[in-house]
């Protein structure tokens, strides 16, 4: 049985969310949805997920009383997601 790293997967997952973030910020933009992303789909995705780590618990708190849309519930997996990611990768380091 070959070894597969835990990691890979959760690794895996994180892009492809970034990825539906981009396509979700095209929808919302109004455009219609693009064949393939481009760098700046990627790169207005990565601002995004930039933005909603950088708005801090407190704003994040505030939205547990507001319905979130698509958007928000995609950049919250993303931030999720990445605390697993680290967390493993930070229990390898101990």
């Amino acid at each position: 049985m070959p070894y597969t790293d835990p990691l890979e997967p959760l690794l895996q997952r994180e892009e492809e969310l970034r990825h539906q973030i981009a396509r979700r910020l095209v929808e919302e933009a109004g455009a219609p949805p693009p064949p393939a992303l481009s760098a700046n789909h990627l790169a207005a995705a990565d601002a995004a997920i930039a933005n909603w780590e950088e708005q801090g618990e407190e704003e994040q708190d505030q939205r547990a009383f507001r319905a979130m849309g698509p958007l928000q519930e995609l950049l919250a997996e993303h931030q999720n997601l990445i605390e697993q990611i680290f967390d493993i990768k930070d229990r390898r380091l101990s």
